[in-house]
């Protein structure tokens, strides 16, 4: 047999009295929480941004107005909605 002895087994109030890791209270979970998510949600709006990016424009639209190129097209909706707020109700 070996010649360290067997220590007895510790009572609840010695049981009680130990500190419990910083990871079993769950305030420290709530309180971790709430970066890791901005943290999360960076990375994730920081991927749709570059994936997701705007074509470069390489001649202004009012350039290519002056060239004849008609944008009544493209302007209609918008010039309908102004002329529609401006009228006088009846």
């Amino acid at each position: 047999m070996s010649s360290v002895p067997i220590a007895p087994d510790p009572s609840p109030a010695v049981l009680a009295a130990i500190p419990a890791p910083w990871w079993r209270f769950p305030m420290v979970w709530l309180v971790l929480a709430g970066p890791a998510i901005v943290v999360a949600a960076c990375v994730v709006t920081m991927v749709i941004a570059f994936r997701h990016a705007d074509v470069v424009l390489t001649e202004a639209p009012a350039r290519a107005a002056a060239r004849g190129v008609p944008l009544a097209g493209a302007t209609a909706p918008a010039l309908q909605a102004r002329n529609h707020a401006a009228t006088p109700a009846r």
